[in-house]
C-alpha cells in the first residue's frame, strides 16, 4: 500500500517507524513530517489542514490509506472531505468524521455524550460570556481546586486548575469576556474537581467493534514533582503499573463498551483511535476527556508495544473487520522522556543544531520538533525529541532513556529527571 501520515510530531513520527516495518507497505508519505520521518519516508511540505493539497498529493502518489495524527483536521472534517468527493472517496482515512470528532472538538460535547450514555465523568455545568454571572454562583457551590475548560481546541492549553474562588471567577471572565483562548472559550465547562491519579486508555474501533490497545501515563507538567505549567507532555510509562486486572476490566465496562455503543447509538461515524483520559477516584474509574487521536506523547510508548502488523490492522479498520484481528503486545515495558527548548512552554528559540542522536544504541530516538537544514538536525519547536527504551520494568526502561539522552546535547535543552517518580 501507499500511504500518507498527516502531522509532524512524535507521534506521526512513531507512525511512520512503525509502518515502515510492515510488508504490506509499498511508499509512505508523511506530511509535513520532520528530520525523524525524513529517514524512512517521503515528506510533503503540505499543512494538515490544507485538504485541497492533500487531495492533490493523495491522487499524485495514488495513496491508498490516509492515517490522521492530529486533532485539527478531524475536527475540520478531512474524513467528510474524502467521503464527499469521488475522486478520492475510495482512499481509507484513519480518523473519526467531523459529527464524531467533536468528542475532542467541544468539551460540552463530549460532557453530553458520557451523561446521555451514564459514562462515569465530573459533574459540571456550561457558561458563555452572557452568564458569566451564573458561572460565578456555580463557583461558589464548588469545593476548591476550581476547574476551567475552555470548550474548543486550545492546542493542551486551555484547562485552569485554580485554588483561590475570586481567582477562579477573574479567570472565567479573561476566558469568555476577555477572550484569554481566542473562539475557543467563547463558552466554559466548569466541572468539579476529581481527586485521583491519571492514566490513559486508547482504543481501536471500525464503527462496529473496538480492541483495546495497551494503557499509557503521561506527565503533563514541566516542573519535576509535577509542577509549573501545562505541556503537550513530558515523558510517559506504559503499561500502567496501578491498572490491574479488575481495574482495566472497569475501564472496559464501564467506559469503553458504552463509548463504542454511544456513537452507534448517536450515529456518529467513527473509524480510528479514542483516546481516553481517565482519573482513578478511589478503585473506579473516571473520564477527564476525549481525545479523537493519540495522544502524544502516549504513541511513543504504546505503539512500540504493538507486535501486530499496524498496516493490517489499519486495513481491518477500514473494512469493518477489526474483531478478526490479534492485537499482540510486547510484555515489556516501555518509557519515554521529552527533550524540549529551553523555555517551553513559553517562548524558546529555534535553530539548536542537536548532537548526539548516531550515538544511541539501546533508545528508539523519535523526532517531534526537529528538521532538517543543511543536513543538520535543527531544532524547530517546544518538544524536540522523545527518547524511548524497552525495559523488564518500567524502572529499566527509564534508567536507559536517561543512559541514551546522556549523549544527546542541544543549546538549552531540558527535560524531566523524575518521569514515573509517582508509581
Amino acid at each position: 500500500m501507499n500511504i500518507l501520515v498527516l502531522g509532524s510530531g512524535g507521534r506521526e513520527h512513531t507512525f511512520a517507524w512503525k509502518i515502515a516495518q510492515s510488508q504490506k507497505l509499498n511508499k509512505l508519505f508523511v506530511a509535513p513530517g520532520n528530520s525523524g520521518t525524513d529517514a524512512i519516508a517521503t515528506n510533503l511540505n503540505i499543512s494538515v489542514t490544507d485538504f485541497e493539497a492533500i487531495k492533490d498529493a493523495v491522487i499524485k502518489n495514488s495513496i491508498d490509506l490516509v492515517v490522521v495524527g492530529p486533532e485539527d483536521p478531524l475536527v475540520q472534517g478531512i474524513h467528510d472531505f474524502f467521503l464527499n468527493d469521488d475522486a478520492i472517496k475510495h482512499v481509507s482515512v484513519i480518523g473519526p468524521q467531523k459529527a464524531a470528532a467533536e468528542l475532542e472538538g467541544s468539551k460540552e460535547f463530549a460532557k453530553e455524550f458520557m451523561m446521555r450514555h451514564n459514562i462515569p465523568t465530573a459533574a459540571y455545568e456550561s457558561f458563555t460570556k452572557d452568564t458569566v454571572e451564573k458561572g460565578y454562583e456555580f463557583l461558589e457551590t464548588l469545593q476548591p481546586p476550581y476547574v476551567l475548560k475552555a470548550d474548543g481546541l486550545a492546542a493542551g492549553k486551555g484547562v485552569l486548575i485554580l485554588n483561590d474562588l475570586n481567582e477562579a471567577k477573574t479567570e472565567l471572565k479573561n476566558m469568555l469576556v476577555d477572550s484569554k483562548f481566542g473562539a475557543a472559550s467563547t463558552k466554559v465547562v466548569i466541572e468539579e474537581f476529581l481527586d485521583g491519579i491519571e492514566l490513559s486508555c486508547f482504543v481501536l474501533t471500525d464503527g462496529k467493534d473496538y480492541k483495546i490497545l495497551p494503557t499509557a501515563k503521561d506527565y503533563k507538567r514541566i516542573g519535576e514533582g509535577d509542577t509549573g505549567l501545562n505541556t503537550g507532555g513530558m515523558g510517559a510509562v506504559s503499561p500502567v503499573p496501578f491498572a490491574t486486572k479488575a481495574f482495566l476490566d472497569k475501564i472496559e465496562n464501564q467506559i469503553v463498551k458504552p463509548t463504542v455503543e454511544g456513537l452507534k447509538k448517536d450515529s456518529l461515524p467513527y473509524v480510528g483511535f479514542i483516546f481516553i483520559g481517565l482519573i482513578k477516584v478511589g478503585e473506579n474509574p473516571k473520564v477527564i476527556e476525549y481525545n479523537v487521536r493519540m495522544g502524544d506523547p502516549e504513541t511513543e510508548v504504546v505503539l512500540p508495544r504493538l507486535k501486530t502488523d499496524l498496516i493490517e490492522v489499519f486495513q481491518a479498520m477500514g473494512d469493518q473487520t477489526l474483531s478478526k484481528v490479534n492485537i499482540e503486545i510486547d510484555e515489556r515495558a516501555a518509557t519515554t522522556i521529552m527533550l524540549v527548548s529551553g523555555g517551553y512552554p513559553e517562548a524558546y528559540d529555534k535553530g539548536k543544531e542537536i548532537l548526539g542522536i548516531d550515538k544511541i544504541e539501546d533508545s528508539i530516538v523519535f523526532h517531534a520538533g526537529a528538521k532538517l537544514q543543511d543536513e543538520k538536525v535543527i531544532t524547530s519547536g517546544g518538544r524536540v525529541m522523545a527518547i524511548t527504551s524497552y525495559g523488564e520494568t518500567y524502572q529499566e526502561a527509564i534508567k536507559k532513556s536517561y543512559q541514551s539522552i546522556d549523549n544527546l546535547r542541544f543549546d538549552k535543552m531540558y527535560y524531566r529527571k523524575d518521569i514515573g517518580f509517582d508509581l
